[in-house]
């Protein structure tokens, strides 16, 4: 039991750390806007060096030959390029949003990703919530409803970011690796692609690299690291805690993208929207609240 409420909490921590640092990735980004350097070519760029980041904690933490197993075994090759595949989408929509100026969009993703978590928790591991975890939840998808309808649209950037990762979220959480070897075996996946498209890119003299300012080439170099802890620490977390409080707690990524969108980098936020964050808030707070009162009654 001990152990039990001892792996929660680490899950807890390592789900906080990862969505605080998510949540202040458009400062991160920010300098590699689109004028600079196009997402796709950031998204190549990330990719190869996250697996020279990856292949080097592998040798540190001796783990390498867990991933030179799993290319012998083709089912798990399988998991793995589809998770590679639901990363790289989420990573290319989000870096098109946040160097293309729309943080907010990419922020509302993110928000409703964590509903989609609860439904695949509830759907795939049959998980229960109580009345009040309900009522949270029932605030929670108000706010979304609110921030989603008045738009007229149907918000692409957001509902593509809350899929791919909802469905990356629930292949880690049941992938059959650990954590680091899992996002390098996924990182080296992707990694021939990423090459030969920048090589591509070469070819037709469109690779932007050279150009790039020092703050701009330290942003695409520490690219890898900036990946890979955060990646890791996800895919640790959501082992040890459940997809809903997983869920719940990622509002603290959408969250801080807000404030960085509205506060830093003066992107337009009306009463509508703050109504709409707001009973998404309050949502999370009741949810939460309810998840330590039930920690505690154990």
């Amino acid at each position: 039991m001990f152990m039990s409420i001892s792996a929660k909490l680490k899950g807890w921590h390592y789900a906080f750390a990862c969505y605080a640092i998510w949540g202040t990735f458009p400062i991160y980004w920010y300098p590699l806007n689109s004028s600079a350097m196009p997402a796709d070519q950031i998204l190549a760029q990330r990719i190869v060096w996250s697996v020279v980041f990856a292949v080097f904690l592998l040798i540190i933490f001796k783990q390498s030959r867990a991933v030179l197993r799993a290319f012998t075994k083709p089912k798990i090759l399988a998991i793995f390029f589809l998770s590679s595949f639901l990363i790289a989408l989420n990573w290319l929509v989000y870096l098109w949003a946040i160097t293309n100026h729309h943080v907010l969009d990419a922020s509302l993703g993110y928000f409703i990703n964590p509903l989609f978590n609860v439904f695949l928790g509830r759907l795939v591991f049959k998980e229960r919530l109580n009345k009040p975890q309900l009522l949270a939840l029932c605030f929670a998808t108000a706010g979304i409803l609110w921030l989603a309808i008045p738009a007229g649209q149907i918000p692409w950037v957001a509902l593509l970011l809350a899929g791919s990762f909802g469905f990356y979220a629930l292949i880690r959480k049941l992938a059959p690796m650990e954590a680091l070897a899992g996002l390098a075996l996924e990182t080296l996946l992707l990694s021939p692609f990423a090459l030969a498209y920048l090589f591509f890119c070469y070819t037709q003299n469109t690779l932007v690299f050279s150009e790039l300012n020092s703050l701009q080439l330290g942003v695409l170099l520490g690219s890898g690291a900036a990946t890979t802890i955060p990646l890791l620490w996800f895919a640790m977390g959501a082992r040890q805690i459940s997809m809903s409080l997983l869920g719940m707690l990622q509002y603290i990524s959408p969250t801080l993208q807000f404030l960085c969108g509205s506060l830093l980098f003066g992107e337009a936020l009306s009463i509508t929207r703050l109504i709409g964050y707001s009973l998404v808030w309050i949502g999370v707070a009741i949810f939460l609240l309810a998840m330590r009162k039930k920690m505690q009654n154990k």
